[in-house]
Parts: structure tokens; C-alpha cells; sequence
């Protein structure tokens, strides 16, 4: 197989560009630098395409060695012939591959192979062929009775035979794919309750059944944990006759002794031997499809959650509600540095509403601070009470809003925060971590493991590994979307800056702190391990704010200074205008980018991509993003009437919907069908999390506490 012209055709792109792609990744370089510095090489390639393209590339290439290998051990048991071969090397799929192999695999005694062993091959043959015989079935099995392997009447003899007949169709390759995408395509999924009487959460599904090819992903991964957990019994329903005759039909058929026989055997073949795998094959094919989309929409919402914009300027005074232990308290300044910390009680059982509102207004005056952070967690509601009283009566240019506490906890207690802050209790830290998500929720949360963000359904369900690798990948994609600025970051976002291992990254925290503040890209190469390719790979995304030289503190590649020098200077621009805010009218200086590419010899994706970036150095594309909703008085579910217009923020999108926070300490949800004015086939075609919509109440459950909010107004 030509991989780069298969993929090529798959992904319908240009040979030429998949085929240095692939190239540049077989070379070690990562994703975010091929996708932004070899753009001429690729076409134009986003991170997405190239991760499509890897991860089909990889597939391809373990189909071609899984090829390789079949045909060995086939060849090895001397029954590969021309024709075998042909279809192995032609599959395009590894399924099909293991379809043509299935009859050679090795496998325990089967009655076929015993029957085999004791010579009924040709009399299975003769079923098969339903050949001529002068009498009975029974009179042409006599003359291959064996009565030293246990066949010893012509009964047994012709049983052993359709043995033979029914282990040679279901292992035929074609009736497998035949019968595979039959069961797919017809059968439907039968959900009972182990005890009826019992209620679970599994309710809905107590006595359901619906066709493989229309459930929902949502309904599968439900229905898999109900079975889990032994609260439903699950089946696949196909039609079994429709199967077997299906089956049969693809033998020719005449009126003959054996008849009867291969009849009896098709159908013992199908219900036996391949009914069985075939139903669990389906599962499992439905277990996956399901899984795979609950990655992706995880996936999506944890980009949106990343990229939100950074609050900038914000002196945070952060705080982690709870009960008995009181409500912590952190104040940070503007770069996230500690200031104060501490507890008070606004909630019972204390309930010491006075004395909290006392430290509030003393930690404001003392430390300056113009934000409130409150996490969502346990007595979020009584703290947000107290809080918009105290704006009311003592700070009304104050403001403050809700955050996300998930993942909070899993960081307070890590290795990771122990190192950071090794004097400071868990609490405080996991305070500090509610404050610095406001200020700048991308440095924040690379710290937490992207499972523990809680912004998928079922993440705890899903394939692990997989999750793992996918949300992996979306955090490396973010982080260098945005860049990182080499002389504040944590190693924990540096370790996701292409081209940079976690090791590397402490190396470059311990370097800057025995030796200072980078104030040249070229200072990277000093770093312990820190080698070449490494970075070619990093230096881009790493940023050096005030150095020496003005392009490190931009997008710009270092391989492209003498580009980006020779454009300063056509537009008249000095180097050091880039610290003040770049040249907006750039393009209008240089004319002709066409040209200009041609003159300076370099491609003309990579000029555009200088150009819009000494426009406007180091931009942070966050800054794009929707502004966070701020709120002075609090708003209860009880306030909340039907037809009431209210702004929210997206906090998790789902397969039915999307959940809206209006600030009443219980997410609204939009279904699927209120999005839009129109057909939604998925909720992430129209939302994402951390989007800023206008919603209107729908319906009010306060005894439930369910709020059914809509997109389209009116509706």
C-alpha cells in the first residue's frame, strides 16, 4: 500500500504536502511546530488536520505490519495461496484482516477440527456441494465411519461432517463481514432491570429497546454503566432467521439428501459460533462509538475552558466555602502572588455573618483588592449571600463571581502544590487555585490532570488511556496557541510547550533561578538536555518579555529573524516599536505580501504569519474570547420565573444539550432541541464552554432543582 497516496485520498489533501508532513513527524517534530512554522511544506495543515493524519498514519502503518504478519503465519502452516495473499495485502481495514486469518488462527480442539482429524472433510464437502448420493445421507456417511476417534456410526459420522459445514461458514471471511454489518444495521439493543422494584438512576431503562444504528451515545454510555453497576441485563436482539437465511443464501440450493443437512448446519453455524461473537462485537462497536464521541466532546470542552480569557489586573480575593471548617480565604495580587490568608464563618455552624463581613472589609482595604472569587462547591450559596451584602453595605465598586472549583482539591493535596507551596496548608492552596483561575485559568489548570476538570459526562467511564492522550493533546494545542513566557511560567505549563518534557521544563525553572531571568532565546540552548531539535521545536512558543531582542518577546521564530528584520525595515519601522504595541498599519506599508515573499525568499504563509504578528506582537488570542460575567447581588433559583431573560456562561456541553450557569448556583440546562432555530446535530456545532449566551427560563423546578432554559427566544 502507497501510505501518503492513501492518506492523501482519505484526508483530500495533496500528496505533496501529506508526504512532508509525514516527514516532519517521523523526524521528531511535534504537532504545534509543524502546524505554525511549516506551513509551506504542509499546505497550510491546522493541528487538527495533523493529528488526523498522524493518527491515521500510525493506524496504517500497524495495518501494513499486521499484513506482514499474517501472511508469515499463514505461509508457516503452508496454506497460503495467491489468492489469500491478494486479499490480505489488499484489506484496508484490520477487522478485514483478522476476518482472513480467522480460519488459520490456532485455536482449542473444536468438534470441526476433531472431525476433521478423523477424515470427514469430504463428507462435509459433499454437504456442501450437496453432491449426488445413491441413498440416504446416512448410506454416503457409512463409508467414513471411524470408531477409533468416536465417530463410530454413520449418525455421529454425518454430525461430525455438518460440524465441518457449520465451522466452515461462520469462518468464511465474506459470510463475516456479510453477517457483521447485518447485526449492525438490523439488530436492536433489549435493556431490563435486574429488580424491577429497585430505584435506581437506571429508571429509564428498565424495559427498553431501540434499533443499534439511531441510540444515542449518551443513552449507550448510560446503559453500560447500568450493567456495570448490575442494576440492567443487556442483550442484542437480531432477527435469527432473517440471519440464517441470509446465511444460506449464499450457497447454491438444490432438492438433495444433504440438504436437510447443510441447512441444520448453516443455522448451527450462525446460532453457535457466530451469533455470539458477532452480538458482542456489536456492543462493543457501540461502546466505542459512544466513548469516542464523549472524548471528543470532553475534548471540546476542556479547549473552551482553557482558552477563556485571563482576568488581567485583578487583585483576587479568593474564597473556598464550606461549613464546619469555615470558608477559606486567599488574597492574591495581580501576578497571583499571596498576600493574605485565612478562614471565616459566614455559614453555620458558626454563622458568624458580622465577624466574616469585618475581614472582608479589612482584607479589601489592606491589600486593594477589586474581586471577589467564590468556588461553586459545598455552602457556595450561603457565601455568595453574605458576599453580595457585604458589596451592598460596605464596597459597592466590588465585584465578584463563581468559579468551577472541580479539580481544586485533587491539586491542593499534589506533589506539585507541596513543591510549590511547602509551607501553606491544602486549604489555602486550594483557595489560591479558585483566585488564580480568574487571573489566568490556562496557567492554572495545566496543574490539574484534564480528567479531574469536570467538564465531560462519563469521563470516569471512558477508555483512560485514550482520554488521557486526547485531552493531552488539546492541552499542548492551547498552550501554544497562546505562548508562554519563559521567565514567569510554572514547569507545569512549560511541560506542555512543544518540544519540552516535563524534565526539560524543571530544568528551565532551575536554570532561570540560579541564573536569572532569560533575556535571550539563545540562553535556552544552555539549559541542561534542552538540545537542538528541542529547540527548533520550543523556541517559538517561548516568550522573553524586555529582552534584548524585541522579537523574542513575539511569536516570531528565531529561524525567521532575519525575515522578520528585513520586513521592520521595508515598512521603516525600528525593532523597538514592537514594545510599544507593534505597527497596525504594516500592511499597508510593506504593499504587496506577494512580492514582498518573492523578494526576501521566503513563503508567503510563513511573511503573513510575521506580518500579522508584528502588527500586534505577543497577542494573546484568549483575548477573543467571551469576558467573564461579574456579578454585585445574588440571584436564587426562587427568583427565577418563566419567560425571565438572563445572561449566562456555558460550563459543560453534553451529547443532549448544554448545561448554562446563570449564576443561581444550579446550571440550567438548554437541550439540544432549544439551541437554535434550526436542526443541531451535536451541541458543540453552536456552543462551547466558557461562551457567553442569552438565555430565557423555560420551566422552574425548585423541589427538583432543574431549570429548563432555551436559546431561541419565544420558544
Amino acid at each position: 500500500m502507497d501510505l501518503i497516496a492513501q492518506l492523501a485520498r482519505e484526508l483530500n489533501l495533496k500528496a505533496a504536502n501529506v508526504e512532508a508532513a509525514v516527514k516532519l513527524i517521523d523526524e521528531g517534530n511535534t504537532i504545534p511546530f509543524i502546524s505554525r512554522y511549516r506551513k509551506e511544506a504542509t499546505g497550510g495543515m491546522d493541528d487538527v488536520a495533523l493529528r488526523a493524519l498522524d493518527e491515521r498514519l500510525s493506524y496504517l502503518r500497524n495495518l501494513e505490519q499486521r499484513k506482514k504478519d499474517v501472511i508469515l503465519l499463514i505461509d508457516a502452516q503452508g496454506k497460503l495461496t495467491p489468492e489469500l495473499e491478494q486479499q490480505i495485502r489488499e484489506a484496508t481495514q484490520l477487522q478485514r484482516v483478522e476476518d482472513l486469518y480467522k480460519p488459520y488462527r490456532k485455536k482449542r480442539m473444536t468438534r470441526a477440527q476433531k472431525a476433521r482429524e478423523a477424515g470427514l472433510e469430504p463428507l462435509a464437502n459433499m454437504i456442501i456441494m450437496q453432491a449426488s448420493a445413491k441413498g440416504s445421507a446416512l448410506d454416503a456417511a457409512a463409508a467414513y465411519v471411524n470408531e477409533e476417534a468416536g465417530f463410530d456410526t454413520p449418525g455421529k459420522a454425518l454430525a461430525g461432517a455438518a460440524d465441518i459445514v457449520a465451522e466452515t461458514v461462520a469462518e468464511d471471511p465474506e459470510n463475516v463481514a456479510d453477517l457483521r454489518a447485518f447485526t449492525q444495521n438490523t439488530a436492536d439493543i433489549v435493556v431490563e432491570a435486574t429488580d424491577p422494584a429497585e430505584k435506581t438512576p437506571y429508571e429509564p431503562y428498565y424495559n427498553f429497546d431501540e434499533p443499534l444504528r439511531r441510540i444515542p451515545n449518551h443513552r449507550v454510555l448510560a446503559i453500560d454503566r447500568g450493567e456495570r453497576e448490575g442494576k440492567l441485563r443487556v442483550r442484542v436482539n437480531v432477527d435469527g432467521a432473517a440471519a440464517t437465511a441470509r446465511l444460506g443464501s449464499r450457497w447454491p440450493r438444490r432438492q438433495g439428501v444433504f440438504a436437510p443437512i447443510f441447512d441444520a448446519a448453516i443455522a448451527d453455524g450462525y446460532k453457535r459460533l457466530m451469533a455470539p461473537s458477532l452480538e458482542r462485537e456489536a456492543r462493543a462497536k457501540l461502546t466505542v462509538r459512544a466513548q469516542t464521541e464523549a472524548i471528543n466532546v470532553f475534548a471540546k470542552n476542556l479547549e473552551g475552558l482553557l482558552s477563556a480569557r485571563p482576568v488581567r489586573g485583578a487583585r483576587v480575593l479568593a474564597l473556598d466555602p464550606g461549613y464546619r471548617t469555615g470558608c477559606k480565604v486567599a488574597v492574591m495580587d495581580e501576578t497571583g502572588k499571596l498576600l493574605d490568608h485565612g478562614v471565616v464563618y459566614p455559614t453555620k455552624p458558626r454563622h458568624d455573618v458580622v465577624g466574616t463581613k469585618r475581614e472582608l472589609a479589612r482584607l479589601v482595604k489592606k491589600d486593594g483588592v477589586n474581586t471577589i472569587v467564590i468556588g461553586n462547591g459545598t455552602a457556595s450559596r450561603e457565601t455568595e449571600e453574605v458576599v453580595s451584602e457585604f458589596i451592598a453595605e460596605q464596597a459597592p465598586g466590588l465585584r465578584y463571581t463563581i468559579v468551577n472549583e472541580a479539580g481544586a482539591s485533587v491539586y491542593s493535596a499534589s506533589e506539585l502544590a507541596s513543591q510549590e507551596y511547602p509551607d501553606l496548608d491544602v486549604t489555602v492552596r486550594g483557595a489560591m487555585s479558585l483566585g488564580r483561575r480568574l487571573q489566568d485559568p490556562l496557567a492554572e489548570l495545566v496543574k490539574i490532570p484534564p480528567q479531574s476538570i469536570g467538564v465531560g459526562q462519563y469521563q470516569h467511564d471512558l477508555d483512560q488511556a485514550e482520554l488521557s492522550r486526547t485531552l493531552g493533546h488539546v492541552v499542548e494545542d492551547v498552550v501554544n496557541r497562546v505562548g508562554v513566557d519563559v521567565n514567569t511560567a510554572s514547569a507545569s505549563l512549560l511541560g506542555y510547550v512543544s518540544g519540552i518534557t516535563p524534565s526539560v521544563a524543571k530544568n528551565i525553572v532551575a536554570y532561570r533561578e540560579e541564573n536569572g531571568a532569560f533575556t535571550d532565546r539563545r540562553q535556552l540552548k544552555k539549559v541542561p538536555k534542552l538540545g537542538p531539535k528541542a529547540y527548533l521545536n520550543a523556541a517559538g512558543f517561548l516568550r522573553i518579555s524586555g529582552g534584548k531582542n524585541p522579537l523574542d518577546a513575539t511569536s516570531v521564530h528565531p529561524e525567521s529573524y532575519e525575515v522578520a528584520t528585513a520586513v521592520l525595515e521595508r515598512a521603516g519601522v525600528a525593532a523597538s516599536e514592537l514594545s510599544r504595541g507593534g505597527v497596525p498599519d504594516i500592511e499597508r506599508r510593506l504593499g504587496s505580501i506577494s512580492a514582498l515573499a518573492s523578494d526576501l525568499d521566503c513563503g508567503t504563509l510563513t511573511l503573513i504569519d510575521i506580518v500579522n504578528e508584528l502588527k500586534k506582537p505577543g497577542r494573546d488570542p484568549r483575548d477573543d474570547a467571551p469576558e467573564v460575567v461579574f456579578s454585585r447581588s445574588a440571584l436564587s433559583i426562587d427568583d427565577l420565573e418563566p419567560g425571565m431573560e438572563l445572561k449566562g456562561t456555558v460550563r459543560n456541553v453534553v451529547d443532549f444539550g448544554a448545561f448554562v450557569d446563570v449564576g443561581v448556583h444550579q446550571d440550567g440546562l438548554v437541550h439540544i432541541s432549544k439551541l437554535a432555530n434550526r436542526f443541531v446535530k451535536h451541541p458543540s456545532d453552536v456552543v462551547r464552554v466558557g461562551d457567553t449566551v442569552k438565555v430565557w427560563v423555560e420551566k422552574v423546578d425548585r423541589d427538583r432543582k432543574k431549570i429548563s432554559l432555551t436559546m431561541v427566544q419565544g420558544k
